[in-house]
């Protein structure tokens, strides 16, 4: 199989922690009132120490997807992130609506995203996961030309990393696609993602789900890969000012456990994930 986990290792994850603070009410949801701001302050002041205390407990290297503009905002918290031996990937300029974005708009912002890694992260980033997840005809050959290596923002697999393909859509006939592109995807869910069901945002998101029935969803996902994939690789999304909350820490708390609790888990940044691929 083109991964190769490490000698002992039966499954690969990630916790993927997509630290937006304010950027996701801005970028996504157009709010800007201090009741939604204070929602993602809550997420780099509290939610952030949580979540680390949480991965140092469990040895987690996770990858922190993160706007420019949260590293911007909340310097200290990504100083603690970094300093914490945790991977920062590339997470839009301020959690931009990518598919809304003009081929120029898109190319600036990419590279304003790059220039924002190398001031404050102080590394150029390896992975890209897009805003909200979606992509413009151009974001793959975007992220080609600009050298990452790895995108985790499509759902073409569940538990098998894959390289994309570019798709002509026709309408009348079937949609054509092109050839594989040299970025390895790790996809992602929303059912493997806090957000749904953790945020209420009035008239565009009931939220406030059942966090016993997040979590054993994200359990099963587990449980099914380790028991029926080969070599699979789980990647579950949260957000700190989601997953920071006392009631969804406790709730990933007894996931840890349970998934630590097997025999072969590997718990490991994409970056790490993506430097076992070789190709067939």
């Amino acid at each position: 199989m083109p991964l190769n986990l490490p000698e002992g290792k039966k499954i690969a994850v990630n916790i993927g922690a997509d630290f937006d603070a304010h950027s996701v009410w801005m970028g996504t949801f157009g709010k800007t009132s201090p009741s939604y701001l204070s929602r993602g302050e809550f997420g780099a002041e509290v939610g952030v120490p949580r979540l680390l205390a949480l991965f140092e407990r469990y040895g987690v290297p996770g990858t922190w997807c993160t706007p420019v503009h949260s590293m911007a905002t909340f310097p200290d918290a990504l100083r603690r992130i970094v300093d914490a031996g945790q991977e920062i990937a590339a997470h839009g300029c301020y959690h931009e609506a990518v598919p809304s974005l003009d081929l120029e708009t898109e190319v600036r912002l990419m590279e304003k995203t790059i220039e924002g890694h190398l001031k404050h992260a102080g590394v150029r980033p390896r992975g890209y996961r897009s805003p909200a997840w979606d992509f413009t005809e151009h974001t793959l050959e975007l992220l080609e030309r600009t050298g990452f290596d790895w995108d985790s923002s499509l759902m073409g697999r569940d538990f098998q990393p894959y390289h994309p393909r570019p798709v002509e859509v026709r309408w009348e006939e079937g949609s054509v696609f092109g050839a594989p592109s040299p970025i390895l995807e790790f996809p992602v869910s929303w059912y493997l993602d806090d957000f749904p069901a953790g945020e209420y945002i009035p008239g565009v998101n009931q939220g406030l789900g059942s966090s016993e029935v997040m979590f054993q969803r994200f359990q099963d996902h587990f449980d099914y890969a380790y028991a029926r994939e080969s070599n699979p690789v789980l990647a579950i999304t949260v957000h700190p000012q989601t997953v920071g909350r006392a009631h969804h820490i406790l709730g990933l708390e007894r996931l840890l456990d349970h998934m630590s609790g097997h025999d072969g888990v590997w718990f490991a940044s994409l970056s790490d994930i993506y430097d076992t691929w070789t190709e067939d």
